[in-house]
């Protein structure tokens, strides 16, 4: 049966941050509350939006946190249909997917995002037809429950020891644990690599093609 890699998305395989933290910001001034750190707001990148907002803002009510999170999607959706989103890939990034589906992988995304802004995403960087399985925050309770990782072996009809998941955050290797997988960090994300290697992973890689030796070594 052939290899799986399950690949979390902004982070890991584009950056994102700029935009992320553009809409956080217009989302929380729409809510009422006080500007964000965005230091912070980095480091949730990876949970679903809700779980997101109530982790910068613990006291916030249930009216705000709809406030912030509908204010947030329409900031992200403006930025999408202007034509600025910033979300780059990471350099050589579509090299390490290009090899691995050449070397027989099966391939997939597990994301904080939307469905709508992963496709969009995937698409911008020609990276469509690489992953047979995308799950999103539409779908799926937060990371790091591992929801999205059983769906995703589900719709392979894989097995967690197949595969691997691949991603920045803690959340990423927690849900990987939870889900009987295997756990791999990347260094160039939002999570430090030790915090990753305490979570769980038993590798963080330097760059892609250092993560693409270490996965088909």
């Amino acid at each position: 049966m052939p290899p799986i890699a399950i690949f979390d998305c902004d982070g890991t395989l584009v950056d994102g941050q700029a935009s992320i933290c553009m809409a956080m910001e217009a989302a929380f001034a729409v809510a009422g509350l006080g500007a964000p750190d965005l230091q912070q707001v980095r480091r949730m990148v990876g949970l679903s939006l809700p779980q997101a907002v109530q982790r910068l803002v613990p006291e916030v009510d249930e009216d705000q946190l709809r406030t912030a999170v509908e204010a947030y999607k329409q900031a992200f959706r403006a930025a999408r249909e202007a034509g600025e989103l910033q979300q780059a890939l990471f350099a050589g990034m579509g090299d390490l997917v290009a090899r691995l589906h050449a070397a027989g992988w099966q391939l997939g995304v597990a994301t904080g995002m939307s469905r709508r802004g992963l496709v969009h995403c995937l698409a911008t960087h020609g990276l469509s037809d690489y992953f047979l399985t995308l799950q999103t925050a539409d779908d799926h309770p937060s990371k790091p429950d591992p929801s999205m990782l059983h769906t995703a072996l589900f719709d392979l009809a894989g097995e967690q020891g197949q595969a691997v998941m691949i991603g920045d955050t803690v959340f990423d290797m927690q849900m990987a644990r939870d889900a009987g997988t295997r756990a791999v960090g990347v260094g160039w994300g939002y999570h430090a690599g030790d915090e990753l290697l305490a979570a769980g992973a038993e590798f963080v890689a330097a760059s892609p093609a250092e993560l693409g030796d270490y996965l088909l070594r």
